[in-house]
């Protein structure tokens, strides 16, 4: 056994590697508002602009769009370049659209705003998911599970804010006071971060956290082109499109969801509030028991218990059940949301750390047909047949998506 990578990380560094962890869970918790604070300010939003709430259902799917498909050549670059100028670009992006929004006057405008903005947060995501996965090839699923936690249980300190200020007249300050911290946040953080040399592993190895299996730091580094030439690379992607669409149908709808079915107020928001949490806690706990589990068993009872919990959120507010409801919400969210931990562990694991930036965007572009089903596509089953249809579609896709992880494993060359 050599240098273990925490040693040979502060050699180079001169610091512990945890602060680029660090670095990169704060800008995650300072993007999330994006995607999970959206369901708050669309309503204000439409008030201002005099618009029906439905003519702004396009702005969630261009979110979900640009912020994923923004990250192949995000990687791509970063693994050539570094992650300094791409995410000083992010702070301008992301920190400048919640500001102009502020002084949005037409729908066109939000629809730029936001789009720009989501290249912003595809640029934050790319660099904080990666960051984990070149420093800590020995932690993969905890060091993952930091970073992408903090995506989702960051907004929670929003929620409240922007809910208590929900209004015509008060959502522009707000928006104003939320973008001016995004963008000095990952100014600031861009300062921290950097990328390790390309060979600082090379043909290296050294035990797993717990003492058993030993991980593999070097081994066949794949490129992109090679990894579309793998079938696990489809169907992994099948299975993100499928949990993706389920879980950001639930974080788009579950506000309107319960308001259609006549669910007190207070449940909408404690449902938005603790929806980001849930989705942290699971991110980060599954991600380290993956460290110690078979992750593609971990994919699958998360996944399968992701869709139960969208099952249970329907049942419970057909029969007027709000405590249940809630409780649903969080279980579904909990098992949803380690689907952005466990992947990108299993892309380094199957294809090495060399691409990962570039190999991980490549899968997470499923999140786009993901938002598509979430966005547009669900509001059209609900438009023609009913709201717990298009739920219960949802949690369907999940669970095959569960019980399609059991066929995964690693490419023989690995």
């Amino acid at each position: 056994m050599t240098e273990e990578p925490a040693a040979r990380a502060k050699d180079i560094l001169g610091f512990s590697r945890w602060w680029q962890i660090a670095a990169a869970a704060v800008m995650m918790g300072l993007v999330s508002p994006y995607q999970y604070v959206w369901s708050s300010i669309e309503g204000p939003l439409a008030a201002s602009l005099d618009i029906p709430l439905p003519a702004l259902g396009l702005v969630f799917t261009l979110f979900v769009v640009f912020q994923a498909g923004s990250q192949f050549p995000v990687g791509w670059w970063r693994d050539r370049h570094g992650p300094r100028r791409l995410t000083l670009l992010a702070g301008v992006l992301a920190g400048g659209g919640y500001v102009g929004l502020a002084y949005a006057t037409t729908v066109w405008q939000l629809y730029l705003l936001y789009s720009l903005g989501a290249i912003g947060v595809g640029i934050v995501y790319t660099v904080a998911v990666n960051t984990a996965l070149k420093w800590f090839p020995d932690r993969r699923g905890l060091t993952t599970g930091v970073g992408t936690m903090a995506f989702a249980a960051g907004s929670a300190l929003f929620v409240p804010y922007v809910r208590a200020n929900a209004t015509a007249a008060g959502y522009p300050d707000v928006l104003q006071n939320m973008g001016l911290l995004i963008g000095i946040g990952i100014l600031v953080g861009a300062l921290v971060l950097r990328d390790p040399p390309a060979d600082w592993l090379e043909d290296e190895s050294t035990a797993a956290p717990d003492g058993g299996t030993v991980t593999d730091f070097g081994g066949h580094q794949f490129t992109w082109r090679e990894v579309l030439g793998t079938w696990q690379f489809w169907l992994m992607y099948a299975m993100f499109v499928g949990v993706s669409g389920a879980g950001l149908m639930l974080t788009a709808k579950v506000v309107s969801f319960a308001q259609e079915l006549g669910l007190a107020a207070v449940i909408a928001t404690a449902s938005a509030t603790l929806l980001p949490v849930a989705g942290g806690a699971g991110r980060l706990l599954l991600g380290e028991l993956s460290d110690r589990v078979d992750r593609e068993r971990a994919m699958a009872v998360s996944f399968t218990l992701c869709g139960l919990g969208l099952f249970l959120v329907v049942w419970f507010a057909q029969i007027g059940f709000e405590v249940g409801f809630v409780a649903a919400v969080v279980i579904a969210t909990f098992f949803w949301a380690p689907q952005y931990t466990l992947f990108p562990a299993v892309v380094g694991d199957y294809y090495g750390r060399k691409h990962s930036s570039a190999n991980y965007a490549l899968l997470y572009s499923g999140k786009m047909w993901g938002g598509v089903f979430g966005g547009a596509v669900v509001g059209w089953l609900i438009t023609l047949t009913s709201w717990t249809t298009g739920f219960l579609i949802g949690g369907s896709l999940a669970v095959i998506a569960g019980f399609a992880a059991l066929a995964l494993r690693p490419p023989a060359t690995r």
